[in-house]
């Protein structure tokens, strides 16, 4: 027998009726001992919830990262920082041999003034606050400040056995790479003072670079042939490798855009050691070509430029498909060297270290565009000023 629907209505009602009194006990207030019992019901057991991953925290006083998926997301073509955005664009080359700066036009390709720097100068190094370049005078044991607005070198400062120079991504030390006194030296990023100094068991400290987080480093060892781990705020080494290669010379280090991996030159390997940065494990050997030494990321953060110094040739390396697919050859051979982009991006300058000359590349065809004549054993020339918030040292690493 079908109920009528005055029936129908009242065993609804009552169901509407149930449900809303098991709703109120299971979301009764609590008390401050747990759940209030006096409902007659206990509160329902919510589901198990994962945990929410919380995001990497950068390094205490860091500026924010853009994009955690590139940490060059602020080197992109022209976008300069409105500190340098005045400033001349000029390609600074540290001549170690001939103890000078040669200062070269990129529209023109010509010398425009040569400076009298230090003995043996390894490095043009752009400040982390864009506004100085500092000149490694490494057996002079000093740094040359130039005023890049100007073109004018200021008073040396000395500093010992400054073979290289790094900044903190909070600008809050200046990084020494006291490569034969076999230590980290943290300085006052300004006044270069002295601040803390980490003593390496590793022989020839040389080259880094900073986690996306800014909370480690990665350093080069290039005459034990070995890797640092340092953490960036301990200011302390926290790991220690040896390179798994008979003989191998770890030079320039680059992490890759979206910080999970880290490649280091290696000029007797003749390639690149791919390095998960996080966990510190062993690493493998990309060979690229004789003499690997310096690593330059594109504007557009998807290729690096790998400059090969023993057989005169660029590799270009695809970060998206993590392969290497072209090399550059320069006519007449050469020793290219460290360097960096253009603001543009559209031009890979490089030291010709054996050859007294700088080279400019077209990143596009990979064809040469000038060769110019500088002084004896140009190294680590910068080209300033280039795209960025703040620069993290060396010839312009810049986030």
């Amino acid at each position: 027998m079908r109920p009528t629907p005055m029936k129908r209505h009242l065993v609804k009602s009552a169901l509407i009726a149930g449900a809303a009194f098991v709703a109120l006990a299971a979301c009764g207030t609590e008390s401050k001992d747990g759940p209030n019992e006096g409902l007659g019901t206990k509160a329902a057991v919510p589901a198990p919830v994962k945990p929410v991953q919380k995001p990497a925290q950068g390094l205490p006083g860091m500026p924010p990262v853009l994009d955690p998926k590139d940490v060059y997301a602020a080197d992109r073509p022209n976008k300069l920082s409105p500190v340098v955005k005045d400033f001349p664009s000029r390609v600074y080359v540290p001549n170690t041999e001939s103890d000078t700066v040669s200062v070269i036009d990129p529209k023109t390709y010509e010398i425009i003034e040569t400076i009298h720097v230090g003995r043996q100068p390894q490095h043009v190094v752009p400040s982390w606050d864009l506004k100085t370049l500092w000149v490694n005078n490494n057996r002079g044991h000093t740094l040359t400040p130039i005023d890049p607005r100007t073109g004018k070198a200021g008073k040396p400062v000395d500093v010992h056995d400054p073979y290289n120079l790094y900044f903190t991504p909070n600008g809050k030390y200046a990084v020494v790479m006291a490569s034969l006194d076999r230590e980290l030296v943290f300085r006052d990023p300004h006044t270069m003072e002295r601040v803390k100094t980490v003593p390496v068991s590793c022989y020839g400290v040389n080259h880094a670079d900073f986690s996306l987080d800014g909370r480690y480093f990665i350093v080069s060892c290039e005459f034990s042939g070995e890797l640092l781990k340092v953490d960036t705020e301990k200011m302390k080494v926290i790991g220690q490798q040896k390179l798994p290669f008979d003989g191998a010379m770890p030079q320039d280090v680059k992490v890759s855009p979206d910080g999970k991996r880290f490649y280091v030159a290696d000029m007797m390997a003749d390639g690149m050691w791919v390095l998960d940065g996080d966990t510190f494990g062993r690493p493998t050997l990309l060979p690229t070509g004789k003499g690997t030494h310096g690593l330059y990321v594109s504007r557009d953060s998807r290729e690096m430029y790998v400059s090969n110094r023993g057989e005169g040739t660029v590799s270009v390396f695809d970060f998206t498909q993590n392969r290497l697919t072209k090399k550059w050859q320069l006519p007449h051979g050469g020793s290219p060297d460290m360097g960096g982009v253009s603001a543009d991006g559209k031009v890979l300058w490089l030291s010709g270290r054996y050859n007294s000359e700088v080279y400019a590349i077209d990143t596009r065809t990979g064809a040469q565009l000038a060769r110019v004549k500088v002084g004896s054993g140009p190294h680590g020339l910068a080209v300033y000023p280039q795209p960025g918030r703040y620069s993290l040292g060396h010839t312009g690493i810049f986030r």
